[in-house]
């Protein structure tokens, strides 16, 4: 804004009249913004505040629909009958009677032998 700024310096005439205009101007232009701004203010606090009640809303059923998902996968479970054992994991289908058990992986119990190491 270089053009303002061009406008005022140097001319201090011209400064003083436009701070006299906006003192005489102030007292008649803030009611007129405060009407207007003070039931925009109202809605938008109104308009958050449906808002965060419907979010509240909206995420306490998903929450119980969740919570009904976790319940039927753990009835799923219990009657598939699957259980945990030591060598694994042992899923058995009461469906097709196949019964499926995953190893588990063992450390070796000495380091390998390393090429050049002498035995």
């Amino acid at each position: 804004m270089a053009g303002l700024d061009d406008l005022f310096k140097g001319n201090i005439v011209m400064g003083l009249a436009v701070g006299v205009g906006v003192a005489i101007l102030a007292p008649v232009v803030v009611p007129i913004l405060a009407s207007v701004g003070k039931p925009l203010a109202k809605s938008m606090i109104k308009s958050g505040m449906l808002l965060y009640e419907k979010s509240r809303e909206t995420a306490a059923e998903l929450g119980e629909v969740f919570e009904d998902l976790v319940a039927e996968a753990k009835v799923e479970l219990e009657g598939e009958g699957s259980a945990v054992t030591a060598g694994g994991i042992a899923v058995a289908s009461t469906q097709v009677g196949v019964s499926v058990t995953a190893p588990t992986v063992e450390s070796p119990s000495e380091e390998p032998a390393r090429p050049g190491d002498a035995a």
